[in-house]
């Protein structure tokens, strides 16, 4: 028989990188996307022992999300974990339209163009598992990050909503919700110079873990960390004026200094 098939995306590196590991090792053979090339990846992926697909393309457009579909072909898919996201840090007012557009595209358009056709073939086979990226960002009023913060803040909804649509179909929808990570995405969100940039950070192998196994219990939503939880739990009794002067000193440029 077949291995049973997961696709990864954003799974180049950092959190995408340790679920397609997570998922190997559990013996799915993989379909992983990203828009950077697999160069340490497919490597560690490949020594496995499962069958790994790599492809790049860029999934915040309409075009790359078709090239993995096309990739994927006619097979069902036992496991989606919609993980490819985009951040961008700095002030509103001085970012280029085109570079907030890609946030919104990459964390919002493209995962959802990707989950619908899936989800859609998981329904009529009665069986899935879905695992996406959230974040903790999707809790606070993001000053100085305010449209990654606002997509996620989309992201864990959609999440939370499309999961208890799916109620009763054989598939569940789980929202991993990391905090700040130890991975790429501060390098390519411009927010080295930033407070939260120079902090230390969590494992994005203890992350992905945290995420697989709440995706395996079918649980709606996970928070990876004490420390993120009690932010969690702090922004639903703050009002999103103070969250978002926190957020302030934490991801305003030059704040590490």
């Amino acid at each position: 028989m077949a291995n049973k098939l997961a696709i990864v995306t954003g799974a180049s590196t950092g959190i995408g990188l340790e679920l397609a590991k997570l998922a190997a090792q559990e013996g799915y053979d993989l379909l992983v996307a990203a828009d950077t090339p697999f160069v340490d990846a497919r490597p560690a992926l490949e020594g496995l022992g499962v069958t790994v697909e790599t492809i790049e393309a860029d999934l915040a457009t309409e075009q790359g999300v078709r090239q993995l579909l096309d990739r994927l072909g006619e097979r069902p898919v036992d496991v989606l974990v919609a993980n490819a996201g985009h951040g961008l840090g700095g002030a509103f007012l001085d970012q280029q339209p085109q570079e907030w557009q890609h946030v919104i595209n990459t964390n919002v358009t493209g995962t959802l163009l990707l989950i619908q056709p899936i989800a859609q073939r998981m329904a009529a086979r009665g069986e899935g598992k879905i695992l996406v990226t959230g974040s903790i960002a999707g809790h606070l009023a993001g000053s100085f990050q305010a449209v990654y913060n606002g997509t996620k803040a989309f992201v864990d909804s959609f999440s939370a909503a499309l999961n208890n649509e799916l109620k009763g179909t054989g598939i569940t929808v789980t929202c991993l919700k990391p905090g700040a990570t130890e991975t790429e995405f501060f390098e390519r969100a411009h927010m080295e110079d930033t407070k939260v940039g120079q902090a230390k950070k969590d494992d994005p192998a203890d992350v992905a873990k945290t995420g697989w196994e709440a995706m395996k219990d079918g649980k709606e939503s996970v928070v990876y960390g004490l420390k993120n939880k009690a932010q969690v739990w702090a922004s639903g009794v703050l009002p999103e004026s103070a969250t978002a002067v926190l957020h302030r000193q934490q991801a305003e440029p030059g704040s590490g200094k």
